[in-house]
């Protein structure tokens, strides 16, 4: 069971395609493991972003956990019941599995343990997980172009980075509309 573990890690950073059409990746145990992808990743930009603040380890693990779920929650909308093609027939713990699998490059964050590493390998390893949530898009909703793909994540991403930054400048009250009432 480790030995999977590790080669759908080993996979998805590898950027394999394959991973994402093999029906054996997304048994019974294919929602554990990119679970706990997800939490290595959350725990791994903590210690990344250590070297140059403290963060805290537990909730950059909650914190990822609950990025997950919003990465393939938009993801599902977008792909399978707005923009679909005619062969996307995907049920949700498909994408939320394949979410978390192409979050593996993420784990590479652990070797940035200077702070001048910490922002090179923050960055490279954002738009490998970029490139590999495009990759897995893709693969399980049966996507014809790489363009649709591509649209469907940054779409997504673009969604995602409104919320996030309407959520932080709401408790900074530095939103225009938070002075009319």
């Amino acid at each position: 069971m480790f030995g999977e573990f590790l080669s759908i890690i080993v996979r998805s950073i590898k950027l394999d395609k394959t991973l994402y059409k093999e029906n054996k990746n997304f048994g019974e145990a294919s929602v554990y493991f990119a679970g706990i992808i997800m939490i290595l990743d959350g725990i791994a930009g903590a210690v990344a972003a250590n070297t140059v603040i403290k963060t805290a380890v537990a909730m950059s693990g909650l914190t990822a956990i609950l990025t997950w779920f919003v990465w393939a929650l938009f993801i599902y909308v977008i792909g399978v019941k707005i923009f679909p093609d005619k062969d996307t027939k995907v049920p949700f713990k498909k994408v939320l599995t394949a979410v978390g699998f192409a979050h593996a490059p993420g784990l590479l964050r652990f070797f940035a343990v200077t702070p001048d590493l910490m922002i090179p390998i923050i960055f490279l390893t954002q738009f490998w997980i970029f490139a590999s949530l495009i990759i897995c898009t893709k693969q399980i909703l049966n996507l014809k172009s790489n363009f649709k793909s591509f649209g469907v994540v940054f779409l997504s991403f673009l969604i995602i980075a409104f919320l996030s930054i309407s959520f932080v400048m709401s408790k900074m009250n530095a939103l225009p509309i938070s002075n009319i009432s």
